[in-house]
């Protein structure tokens, strides 16, 4: 491999002209024919056994620089990024130059990590509620174990809201049943709104062993077989419950809880609730600030920085539904979604990740920030410990650059928290921010000339079975 040239070009690419010799691509053919053999048919050879230049004198002298192609640049692309030491920050867009028994000239524009110029990133101000808890928010925190402790006794009497009814249901239309219009023994709480309006409301008054007709018109929102249309529903009720509800004392906070008391019970749950909603002022209190710092900063941020970002979060999603038991093609046909929209949906989350990244990266220079191997071995036995694995095998999963990397971003923030101060949070600035594809990240300040649009990168689409050389993903 040898880089011909290096050219910086605008929106943070650079253009790589890179060669492989014409022993190395040689060799890169006989491994893809010694490969694909097997799958050729060639009349008067059994299958696997034709030799490589009659497949070519059948096919053309150039049937395997394809897949040789695929198979070298790769490896060739990421030792020159290496080489040049560019920060790559997305897919390179690759494109062939030359290619035959003399070797292989490609060009490969690569999208790096654009330049940031920081703004004020300590001694910022954002607010900070005061936490409170009050007797209400208590009561409320108490609910779920009422619930919980709650009986449905069958009663005697008529309906009324907030009883349920059991009951059997058939829904006409014009005389005849419709699709999805039926049900036997179904508990319905009256007041919950589950039903179309109206059912709920006829059902008060009735009782064990009523039957009725109510008279229904389907909203015009309703499903289209159905929107607007008058309907009847035949009702029968079974049962009639009410709800019994525990009596919220002593021995209710023994039964649902740790505690001998139910003053001691309700104590431990306004601690908790004060410690998250404490842990939540605190969050919403740094996330404030570096907003701040992120609007604080220039830069222009690459479409193909975005578009990679949003690939790994739709990647990480996919990985996650995969690990639940669920193929991410079936969850997709399930949702009725697209990698395409899913993309789309992505970016505006990705645009915040790369825009935090930039930022704390900024900071971590801008303080000379560095990790320790100390620390870096501290971090390697908290995860070995929080997922049970051997240090060893952690060592190996996780590369050490990643880990170092992550650690030196909290420091940033850790920088940047410290120095912050509670107060009245400044006047938003309007800003430009740079738009991800098809959709605004942000606002255009006033006066100022709307950024143009930005070529993207494009990016090889692994799932739609595209084999092209000129967008692939390389590790580096």
């Amino acid at each position: 491999m040898n880089v011909k040239s290096v050219e910086k070009q605008e929106k943070s690419t650079v253009e790589l002209v890179i060669e492989i010799g014409a022993e190395e691509f040689e060799a890169a053919v006989q491994k893809v024919y010694l490969k694909q053999r097997g799958k050729i048919m060639v009349p008067g050879f059994r299958k696997g056994k034709a030799p490589r230049k009659i497949i070519e004198g059948m096919y053309g002298s150039g049937v395997f620089y394809e897949d040789a192609i695929n198979e070298l640049y790769p490896q060739a692309y990421a030792d020159a990024v290496e080489q040049e030491k560019l920060d790559a920050v997305a897919w390179p867009k690759v494109e062939v130059v030359s290619v035959g028994k003399e070797g292989l000239t490609f060009k490969a524009v690569v999208t790096v990590r654009p330049e940031v110029k920081l703004g004020e990133y300590k001694g910022l101000t954002a607010e900070k509620p005061e936490v409170t808890v009050t007797d209400e928010d208590i009561d409320n925190e108490l609910k779920p174990y009422i619930n919980r402790a709650t009986r449905m006794v069958t009663v005697e009497r008529e309906a009324q809201n907030g009883d349920t009814v059991v009951i059997d249901f058939e829904g006409f239309l014009n005389g005849e049943p419709f699709d999805g219009g039926k049900g036997e023994g179904h508990s319905l709480e009256l007041g919950s709104n589950s039903f179309v309006p109206g059912f709920e409301e006829q059902l008060v008054g009735t009782k064990a062993g009523d039957e009725k007709d109510l008279d229904i018109t389907f909203p015009e929102d309703y499903h289209a077989d159905l929107a607007g249309k008058a309907v009847v529903f035949k009702v029968k009720v079974h049962e009639v419950k009410e709800k019994q509800l525990p009596t919220v004392d002593d021995e209710f906070a023994k039964d649902v809880s740790e505690f001998d008391t139910l003053a001691d019970f309700k104590k431990d749950l306004a601690d908790k609730l004060t410690e998250r909603r404490e842990h939540q002022a605190q969050h919403d209190f740094e996330a404030a600030v570096l907003e701040q710092v992120m609007s604080n900063m220039e830069v222009e941020i690459p479409d193909a920085m975005v578009e990679f970002e949003a690939d790994n979060l739709v990647n990480d999603m996919a990985q996650r539904i995969q690990a639940q038991g669920i193929p991410f093609e079936q969850y997709m046909a399930m949702t009725g979604m697209t990698m395409d929209i899913m993309r789309e949906q992505a970016k505006a989350a990705a645009l915040e990740r790369v825009r935090r990244d930039l930022a704390l990266n900024a900071v971590v220079t801008a303080e000379n920030i560095q990790v320790s191997d100390e620390e870096l071995e501290e971090e390697y036995k908290k995860l070995a410990e929080q997922y049970h694995m051997e240090l060893d095998k952690v060592k190996q999963a996780v590369a050490v650059d990643d880990i170092r990397k992550e650690l030196s971003l909290k420091k940033a923030e850790q920088v940047i928290y410290d120095s912050a101060k509670v107060g009245k949070a400044p006047a938003k600035k309007k800003t430009t921010k740079k738009k991800a594809e098809d959709a605004e990240a942000g606002e255009t300040a006033e006066g100022e000339e709307k950024p143009k649009k930005r070529r993207t990168t494009k990016k090889k689409e692994s799932e739609e079975g595209e084999e092209k050389p000129a967008e692939e993903k390389t590790e580096e």
